[in-house]
């Protein structure tokens, strides 16, 4: 007997090294069997990485009962984009710039609703959704990883501004750091706390390791650098949060992705940095929280986009 409800969402994640997609269903869970992934990554052409995002999609339609109706479809990528025209410009995808994903998608699916936001955007859907930031109406949902995406929640309603970049936190510049980013500013969280810039940072310090999952091992050994290197993501993490909050008055956050896993006192880190401004209590009272999702969030949220539309204008 087929359990697939009657009107489950197609999600798609575009990141840097993988596409996924899935059908999600109205309560947000992912239906497993239909989950289906392909590689991207920086070396791709732009071909393939539209043949990626195709086969992915391909095949979970392939997944849905003829008994079902798809409810929608919705995008969550990398930024930045530019939602007017449904364009993105993935810097972590160099090939892709102002290219046309919603309509690459829109082929595949005629005549059915296909929405597309940056993934950090998604990531806070999910969250608030049925993740972490249940219960509160001002939420910032971050993802922390090979870049370092965040989108907005503010007064229950998700905020996208006019091309859909609002919330891109990676790019906020960190005070007392001079790193180079690649979108052009000098001391981007993303180009201090991703996890490759993490372990760049270690490697220049004299650490041989390679991965973020050799650093997580290397600190929960005790390694002096790459005890040191954490904590400067970490520290990073907490001061590009705290001047987010003492802009928008942000009751949490709540962080995902692959290199937030690194070990629990990357938070920490970022609630020491936090907890300096003791003369900005609306601030200081923030919290900072892991994602409830784990690997799921980006697919929930994409779907949220349809199954949640009255919170996304």
């Amino acid at each position: 007997m087929d359990n697939t409800p009657p009107h489950p969402a197609l999600a798609i994640d575009v990141g840097g090294t993988k596409v996924e997609a899935a059908l999600v269903d109205s309560l947000g869970v992912v239906i497993a069997e239909t989950r289906h992934r392909a590689p991207t990554g920086a070396g791709a052409t732009s071909a393939e990485l539209a043949a990626a995002v195709t086969t992915v999609v391909t095949r979970t339609l392939a997944d849905l009962p003829a008994t079902s109706e798809l409810r929608g479809v919705g995008i969550g990528c990398a930024g930045p984009i530019s939602l007017p025209d449904g364009a993105v410009s993935p810097l972590n995808l160099a090939v892709w710039r102002d290219f046309g994903l919603r309509s690459l998608v829109q082929d595949l699916v005629p005549e059915t609703t296909v929405r597309l936001r940056m993934d950090g955007l998604c990531i806070t859907l999910a969250e608030h959704w049925v993740g972490a930031g249940r219960g509160f109406d001002n939420v910032m949902g971050m993802v922390v990883s090979t870049g370092v995406g965040g989108g907005l929640i503010l007064g229950g309603t998700t905020v996208s501004g006019p091309t859909g970049n609002a919330g891109h936190v990676g790019h906020i510049e960190v005070g007392g750091f001079d790193d180079p980013c690649v979108c052009g500013g000098t001391g981007c969280l993303e180009a201090i706390a991703s996890g490759p810039k993490t372990v760049a940072w270690a490697r220049k310090q004299g650490w041989t390791g390679e991965t973020g999952e050799h650093l997580s091992e290397a600190y929960a050994a005790g390694d002096a650098i790459a005890m040191r290197a954490v904590q400067r993501s970490g520290r990073a993490l907490g001061q590009a949060i705290a001047a987010a909050t003492t802009l928008l008055d942000l009751d949490l956050v709540a962080i995902g992705g692959g290199f937030s896993l690194v070990t629990p006192d990357l938070l920490r880190f970022a609630r020491e940095a936090i907890a300096l401004r003791t003369q900005l209590p609306y601030a200081t009272r923030v919290q900072v929280v892991p994602t409830a999702l784990s690997g799921d969030g980006p697919l929930i949220g994409a779907a949220a986009l349809i199954h949640r539309a009255a919170l996304v204008p």
